[in-house]
């Protein structure tokens, strides 16, 4: 492919990479069960933008409970009907433990609309955060909660974290190891 700027207001953007991936959501699963003893780290790229429980609040942490359960919810969504996965925020809570390494908040417009009433655009604005945080497991969870949450980590590059994840937010990288 021949390369080329494409023009943009306030300067050129010029794509230098593009690579992709693929894998069923059976590949998820049976992948996730290879991994015995996993530690997930996530990588943050863009603002994960996770609304706390149909409120107008959003988290500024990555809580172990707010991220997996987003990516459950978009896993649950999407997967097919024999894949989908019930795992309960409790069960979440009690057997994930979040290790951020650094994380930085963000507030990120995420769209402009007219306001009527005021007779202009005004942004739409998110709150959320960016950063590196590892969760690992409790030495007591269940094979099924395990492979489940594995499962959920590798889903996540392809479905992003939180809300807005197609204007840009939410964009992850995870790296599935082994720990002792």
């Amino acid at each position: 492919m021949r390369e080329r700027n494409l023009r943009l207001e306030k300067g050129d953007l010029r794509v230098e990479e593009v690579s992709s991936t693929a894998a069923s959501f059976q590949d998820i699963v049976t992948s996730a069960g290879e991994v015995k003893s996993p530690y997930l780290d996530f990588e943050f790229k863009s603002a994960a933008c996770i609304q706390y429980r149909n409120s107008k609040v959003f988290e500024m942490f990555p809580h172990r409970e707010a991220v997996f359960h987003s990516l459950l919810s978009k896993w649950n969504s999407v997967s097919p009907e024999e894949l989908r996965m019930n795992i309960e925020r409790d069960e979440m809570a009690r057997y994930i433990v979040e290790k951020p390494l650094a994380y930085y908040t963000h507030s990120v417009v995420v769209n402009t609309v007219f306001d009527k009433v005021k007779g202009h655009p005004r942004p739409i604005m998110r709150q959320g955060f960016m950063g590196r945080c590892r969760y690992t497991l409790a030495r007591d969870v269940p094979e099924s909660i395990k492979n489940g949450v594995v499962a959920l980590a590798r889903f996540a590059e392809y479905s992003g974290v939180g809300s807005a994840v197609s204007r840009g937010c939410g964009a992850v990288k995870v790296t599935v190891g082994e720990g002792k």
